[in-house]
């Protein structure tokens, strides 16, 4: 009888362990790094945020290419409605996401240089630190993905609000 007393409050304490340690997994919010496939080198920084159960992406940082003009003044010149000509910087391109597990569904990314808007998948890493990013038409097999790198939330520098007028 002690033995089984003894199985039963090894069992209640193991439980209890199992219940109190964090079970969160990673999610895909925060800041990403996406690199040109053909150089490796970065292309462009993406904020991930959550509202509501729907994630989003924005464009916070862009690199100039040897040649291309500064990113500021890149406009989204062949996109439709509100996002026609608005900046990219700034522009959600990642649109609609909502999370099951690791994996993100039901959302669509924009390529701003054509404005052609692609249905989309993302696949979060277990330890948090990739985010396999894939854009496609019809079928998920016909479309391409890029992995991103996690990026630290101090990578980016925080945003300085408008001055105030003086009186």
């Amino acid at each position: 009888m002690k033995i089984l007393s003894s199985m039963m409050l090894v069992t209640l304490v193991s439980l209890n362990a199992v219940q109190s340690a964090p079970s969160a997994e990673p999610t895909a919010t925060g800041l990403w790094e996406q690199v040109d496939d053909k150089t490796g080198k970065p292309e462009s920084w993406f904020n991930v945020a959550e509202k509501d159960g729907v994630y989003v992406g924005t464009v916070v940082k862009m690199f100039q290419k040897p040649g291309d003009p500064p990113p500021e003044s890149w406009r989204c010149t062949k996109c439709e409605g509100a996002e026609k000509n608005a900046p990219v910087l700034g522009l959600a391109l990642i649109k609609g996401m909502k999370r099951n597990g690791l994996n993100y569904e039901e959302g669509t990314i924009m390529d701003p240089r054509d404005g052609t808007v692609y249905r989309a998948l993302m696949q979060l890493s277990p330890d948090g630190k990739q985010l396999e990013v894939r854009g496609y038409l019809g079928i998920a097999m016909l479309g391409r993905s890029q992995m991103w790198k996690r990026l630290p939330d101090s990578a980016m520098p925080p945003r300085v609000g408008p001055k105030s007028a003086k009186k």
